[in-house]
């Protein structure tokens, strides 16, 4: 009977292989994380989802401050001269920014931006909080919404507006530029494959990909479930190409006037997308226990009887106070079998049921969301076997995505490879560095250059596109 309802209750959810962008907006919709707004491209974050945004916001954040960055708050509008300051810059966001033309009644005197990003904001008060050696660095980051007039948007993955954090950073050298753009960059790997269990690829991107402003941009990429890769979080080392229109200068020991060098790096809610279509399934969500909102639901079964109230509710205590994000699921309006498919739906890493029977033999049942496998474990002693096994269901799902993502990378030496490859993962190739070869590529295989990879050993001598002498070991893939 169970069995029956868990199938109907997810029926609605379109199968992975038959349409995975189906499955992806089915999954996204019926767990509750967000919903559509008036505003073409804009989303609205419903608890859950919005939960799961300030877990990755406590926990990302955390790590910023351990390496010594500041939180700052910057002005949302920033007017249209000081984007002109930079042309590379305003050159590449031109089609996406969004205009504030009229205040009020009264038409503006100078256009506004709704920030895209907040470099040219930043450089300007930057311009006016360094003057000496003594005021560097300068390592700020702030946690804000940015808006990007999309063409197409999907919720979470490209949306107009979205929730990112953006640090920026100034420094004397380029030395130490270069050493807090690749730290960043390593920040993010560990956040991605600790604490969201997905494996990434992390390396260089090519000038053709790199920021709009920056000297050299680096990437983390995760492979999903499609094959497809997805840009988790960039880190770029702008060098002196803000510093100088913007007027970014310290007096050094020497008594010199230099320029500063400075970074900018970032990630967004599109890490809750990387989430779903990393580790979701035909029955909705699988979070890693580090990330999911509730990492043990509690439900009562024949909750009439005797104790069972009480035992619960000691389980659900006993639980948070050792630091376990728990819900007690008491609702009397639903039955069990409603609430086992919605949690499951949901995402919930470990299900704990406590009923008459559980109570006589002293044991609750509890049923793991990445296996479907159902343990019997005893009440004494509950929330150490709990934490055990979400630090087991963490590293299971890495586990997994690890998994896919190798057995969907390949090394590739000719372009039909390449072209066959990239229709379900990673092709890893030689380049030469030529654009028109990046181009050619994207052109006939619809794939992308992702990254260069720090390890850069050969895997042949000459371009996977047009065969001439190549030096590069690049990772190409359709993207999202």
């Amino acid at each position: 009977m169970a069995k029956e309802k868990k199938q109907e209750f997810v029926q609605h959810i379109t199968p992975r292989e038959e349409n995975f962008s189906q499955w992806y907006t089915d999954v996204v919709t019926q767990t509750d994380l967000m919903d559509y707004t008036p505003v073409r491209g804009c989303m609205a974050l419903k608890p859950y989802g919005n939960r799961i945004w300030e877990l990755i916001h406590e926990q990302l954040d955390a790590m910023f401050q351990e390496t010594g960055h500041e939180n700052v708050s910057m002005p949302m509008l920033i007017p249209e001269s000081l984007l002109l300051k930079e042309a590379d810059h305003v050159e590449g966001f031109a089609p996406e920014v969004a205009w504030v033309t009229q205040g009020g009644t009264e038409p503006l005197q100078e256009r506004m931006a709704v920030r895209p990003t907040s470099e040219t904001i930043f450089c300007t008060m930057f311009s006016k909080w360094v003057q000496s050696w003594r005021d560097l660095p300068l390592k700020y980051n702030q946690w804000c919404s940015v808006m990007r007039w999309e063409k197409t948007t999907r919720p979470f993955l490209r949306t107009a507006e979205f929730w990112w954090q953006e640090g920026h950073t100034v420094h004397a050298t380029a030395e130490e530029a270069e050493e807090e753009t690749r730290t960043m960059l390593g920040i993010y790997q560990r956040f991605c494959e600790e604490n969201l269990a997905i494996p990434v690829y992390a390396g260089q991107k090519s000038d053709k990909e790199k920021f709009a402003g920056a000297r050299a941009t680096y990437s983390v990429e995760a492979m999903m479930q499609d094959g497809k890769a997805l840009q988790a979080g960039t880190s770029h080392n702008f060098g002196t190409n803000f510093a100088e229109p913007f007027e970014i200068r310290y007096l050094s020991k020497e008594g010199k006037l230099e320029y500063c060098h400075e970074t900018s790096w970032g990630v967004s809610t599109r890490l809750i997308g990387a989430l779903i279509m990393t580790h979701g399934d035909e029955r909705g969500l699988r979070l890693p226990p580090k990330i999911a909102p509730y990492q043990v639901v509690i439900l009562p079964i024949a909750a009439h009887k005797g104790g069972v109230e009480e035992r619960c509710q000691e389980v659900y205590q006993a639980l948070r106070k050792a630091g376990i994000r728990a819900k007690l699921d008491d609702r009397d309006n639903v039955s069990p079998g409603w609430k086992f498919n919605e949690w499951e739906l949901k995402g919930v890493p470990l299900r704990v049921e406590i009923g008459p029977k559980d109570l006589e033999k002293g044991q609750a049942t509890v049923a793991r969301r990445d296996t479907f496998e159902k343990l019997a474990l005893p009440l004494e002693g509950l929330e150490d076997a709990l934490r055990a096994l979400l630090d087991e269901i963490q590293q299971n799902l890495y586990r997994i995505a690890d998994e896919f993502r190798l057995a969907h990378t390949k090394d590739v030496h000719s372009f039909e490879e390449l072209r066959q490859q990239v229709n379900g993962g990673y092709a890893r190739a030689m380049w030469c560095g030529d654009r028109a070869c990046e181009d050619r590529i994207k052109e006939e295989t619809g794939a992308t250059s992702r990254n260069m990879p720090f390890d850069q050993t050969p895997i042949g001598d000459t371009c996977v596109c047009c065969g001439k002498k190549a030096d590069k070991v690049m990772y190409f893939a359709k993207a999202y």
